[in-house]
């Protein structure tokens, strides 16, 4: 995460998001970040417009957080009718249990 920020800084400074920009910032903030990590993110972003994506996320930024929870409440209720399903099962069990000793 650090190394999008530091993209972001570069952006937000009009400099080039390279790999010996993002170097910079990462020796000077004194960040543990594998050399490998530098390249992979240049490389993502070589065909990104920044500003772009910027503005695109903001814009989106309200409607992504529904979405997001209206899947967690899907598997929320999955997983409550697969619960009801097992406790059914544990009922039908135990019903023959009692029928049994009769």
């Amino acid at each position: 995460m650090e190394l999008v920020y530091a993209a972001l800084t570069l952006h937000e400074a009009g400099k080039e998001v390279n790999e010996e920009n993002l170097q910079s910032i990462v020796d000077a903030a004194n960040l543990d970040v594998e050399d490998s990590e530098i390249k992979a993110l240049v490389a993502a972003l070589e065909d990104v417009d920044i500003e772009e994506a910027m503005e695109t996320a903001v814009a989106t930024g309200g409607a992504a957080a529904p979405a997001a929870d209206s899947g967690s409440e899907e598997a929320e209720d999955e997983e409550e009718d697969e619960e009801d399903e097992e406790d059914d099962a544990d009922e039908d069990e135990a019903a023959e249990g009692l029928g049994d000793l009769f």
